[in-house]
């Protein structure tokens, strides 16, 4: 009945954003701008995607290497199969993938791998979140939509801030911290209690096999390539949609983004995505985009071309995630099923129980 809700509420959640991101929709202008556009630009962001899925796995690698340094070919199974999991699987529960993977092909304890894809989660929400903040100084019109986005830059400080700020305390005070994790919550829930001061107490006691600090040079620079590749395709993507095929007569709304504004896009759009949604993004991408092209296109140009390119955006990601996921899988001779109902499991373990 509990999954049964939640999987309820995140559709609900798909429909109410893609009732929100098409209502206003040219359909006959967007169809257009489906049928006219370059696809050969899908080649070089097809580029950047895999670019930018091996300065993922690099960082990743990075970061636990100060537990383990793991060979490529390993780390690169558990991170391709671990993202096409969290894209697919209903609850997050694909957040435990990684981890669980990571943990079958190395000495690696689960918990400890846990810890560094939160720490990952926690370094580029702040990235995105600081991005955001300078990047918004220099777009000049205070529409509603840049106050909305100013404000999502403000919530993402507060939870990343928060939660680095949580571990940091935690890593210089770690008994006082699990104590007061108890106190806390046991007031409030007292069977959670526990077991909420043993994760705390295990996530903290795992930051201190934070990698040497050559490996942590490595983490940000990768970081720094992995999103400047996610603005650079965004851009390169848009050249597909600049109407430069159509024939004469045949109505098109062309799109045109610099890199100063697909960057934006990008930051819009990570925000957006973080609202709970069913598996695959759905709706939330969609609506996430076109609040980012609405800073700096018109109506008519958002609702047709804009969407578009939204669309085009999204099935190439998810194509691409989902692929390279059931590439590496076939190659490893591992099942689906097998994987998610292990993941399904661990998500129980991990839940919070009355």
């Amino acid at each position: 009945m509990k999954r049964a809700v939640k999987l309820t509420a995140s559709l609900l959640v798909t429909v109410l954003f893609l009732w929100w991101a098409f209502r206003d929709t040219d359909w006959g202008t967007q169809l257009a701008s489906l049928k006219s556009a370059n696809y050969v630009w899908l080649v070089p962001y097809f580029g950047c995607l895999l670019a930018i899925h091996v300065f993922r796995t690099l960082r990743w690698g990075s970061l636990l290497s100060g537990m383990e340094r793991i060979p490529f070919r390993k780390l690169n199974e558990a991170s391709g199969i671990g993202f096409m999991m969290l894209l697919v699987l209903p609850f997050r529960l694909g957040e435990f993938a990684r981890p669980f993977l990571i943990a079958q092909r190395s000495s690696i304890r689960r918990s400890a791998a846990m810890t560094s894809v939160v720490l990952e989660r926690i370094v580029d929400g702040l990235f995105v979140a600081s991005s955001m903040r300078v990047l918004l100084f220099f777009v000049p019109n205070e529409t509603p939509e840049v106050r909305y986005v100013k404000l999502g830059s403000w919530l993402m400080f507060a939870v990343f801030g928060g939660g680095l700020l949580f571990l940091l305390v935690g890593l210089w005070q770690q008994e006082r911290t699990v104590r007061l994790v108890r106190a806390t919550v046991g007031r409030l829930a007292p069977g959670l209690a526990d077991k909420v001061a043993d994760i705390v107490d295990t996530f903290v006691g795992a930051m201190r096999q934070l990698p040497d600090a050559k490996q942590v040079v490595y983490f940000f620079l990768f970081t720094l390539g992995y999103w400047g590749l996610n603005g650079f395709g965004m851009m390169l993507l848009a050249n597909a949609f600049d109407c430069s095929g159509v024939a004469a007569g045949t109505a098109c709304q062309p799109l045109e983004l610099s890199l100063f504004q697909a960057y934006v896009v990008l930051c819009v759009l990570v925000v957006g995505v973080m609202i709970p949604a069913a598996p695959g993004m759905v709706g939330t991408f969609q609506a996430a985009c076109k609040v980012g092209l609405s800073l700096f296109l018109p109506a008519s140009v958002v609702n047709a071309s804009g969407l578009a390119y939204a669309n085009v955006m999204w099935f190439a990601q998810t194509a691409q995630t989902v692929g390279f996921g059931i590439l590496l899988m076939s190659l490893g001779h591992l099942s689906f099923k097998d994987i998610a109902g292990k993941l399904e499991k661990e998500g129980e373990a991990a839940a919070p129980t009355t």
